[in-house]
């Protein structure tokens, strides 16, 4: 079995993250290093996740009450959580399927005199033209928070030169991960301060906490390998227990970043070294085995299917997602060929504000029900993707009615 995910770090970086706890170093000095390593400019902000990153961001930013925020509609449940518990109002943007970036309609429609800040997401390894949107938002006024979580590619782009703030993710299922931890590029030196000045605050993370997290991530790397992971399919098929809920509790368990009340710290030295580690010793050759990859599966699915986010010119294949009638079948005749496709469960449809249901976002809402993501990594050979892609093939999968998704938005 060919499972759902493979880890992107190396035994290697969890030897190191187990030194950084023993001997962890100076975390003010760590800081430091990672910021001007990231923004020599001095644009850097590290944070405990992306997540705390906006939370701080928000607080910083000090919005009236009610103000509004647009964000991508198809984006993270955390994120969504963490403009709510600022008594802010999440407004969703539909997207453009081929490249699942805002569409300029939608942000027109969407667009009051309260709102303050747009949140725009790159998806899934692509990374769209942000320029259209950037325009739209200083015409209007508008901060510009970049959402780079899935789409890192090297510390050479830390974000759209225009974009006011944008979030890098390193947490445990990302690219070049340490497990956690964030690097955001924050423009205004002002807001910059202010967000330091609050995270100072922050009790330091525990290094016995990111020990632990490295131990469980160990077991899971081991547990990811084909031959363990096809052993524990087949032993949870023999006592009839409903291993994609099984295998996905338990990916999501090891990689919880805790609860909303826990977003509040400072990333403990381990961290940030492990951070600085993955800058440093960044190997761009298995970002391109990883596209090629995506590259040959697109090919070998031969247009069958409708892939969102496909027609972006850069895309690096984070996680490679198809749009399917029904989903649940699908996943099972994968499963039964030695794929383990799977779902996004931790992402959302943003709602629309209950007096503005004519905003709902149709396409994004259209894509999360019959989205599956199929397994696409370097360890994969050629072979086998084809095989992937003629079980994708076989199915009897009908193309998404975009021109009705489109009118209905």
């Amino acid at each position: 079995m060919w499972a759902r995910i493979r880890l992107h770090i190396g035994w290697s970086d969890l030897l190191h993250g187990t030194s950084a706890c023993i001997l962890p170093g100076d975390p003010e000095s760590l800081r430091q290093r990672l910021e001007a390593a990231w923004s020599p400019e001095g644009n850097g902000f590290a944070a405990f996740s992306v997540r705390s990153g906006f939370d701080l961001l928000l607080q910083a930013l000090a919005l009236p009450p009610k103000s509004e925020i647009m964000f991508s509609a198809l984006n993270i449940k955390g994120m969504i959580k963490v403009a709510r518990s600022h008594d802010l109002i999440p407004v969703p943007v539909d997207l453009d399927l081929e490249r699942m970036a805002p569409r300029l309609d939608a942000l027109e429609k969407a667009l009051t005199p309260q709102t303050r800040a747009i949140v725009v997401a790159h998806l899934f390894g692509a990374r769209f033209d942000l320029d259209p949107v950037v325009s739209f938002a200083k015409r209007h006024g508008l901060l510009v928070i970049e959402d780079c979580a899935q789409a890192f590619e090297g510390p050479g782009f830390v974000g759209h030169p225009q974009a006011d703030v944008a979030m890098f993710s390193f947490g445990p299922l990302k690219t070049a991960t340490a497990l956690g931890g964030a690097l955001l590029t924050v423009r205004d030196p002002e807001l910059l301060e202010r967000m330091r000045a609050l995270q100072a605050g922050y009790p330091l993370q525990k290094h016995s906490d990111y020990a632990k997290r490295i131990a469980k991530f160990a077991v899971l790397k081991i547990v990811l390998t084909r031959p363990v992971y096809g052993t524990l399919m087949r032993y949870l098929e023999w006592r009839k227990i409903d291993y994609d809920t099984a295998v996905g509790d338990a990916v999501r368990e090891v990689a919880s970043l805790g609860t909303e009340k826990k977003l509040r710290k400072r990333p403990s030295a381990p961290m940030l070294s492990m951070m600085l580690r993955r800058l440093q010793r960044w190997d761009t050759g298995e970002l391109r085995e990883r596209t090629r990859t995506g590259e040959t599966l697109r090919a070998a699915l031969e247009g069958a299917v409708p892939c969102p986010g496909i027609a972006n010119e850069r895309h690096t294949y984070w996680v490679f997602p198809v749009l399917v009638d029904d989903p649940k079948e699908a996943m099972q005749a994968l499963r039964r060929a030695g794929f383990d496709g799977t779902n996004l469960p931790r992402s959302e449809a943003v709602a629309a504000p209950e007096d503005r249901p004519h905003l709902a976002p149709t396409i994004a809402r259209d894509v999360l029900d019959r989205m599956i993501v199929l397994p696409c990594y370097a360890a994969l050979p050629p072979g086998e993707l084809i095989r992937e892609a003629e079980v994708v093939r076989s199915l009897s999968l009908a193309e998404p009615d975009l021109a009705r998704a489109t009118a209905a938005a």
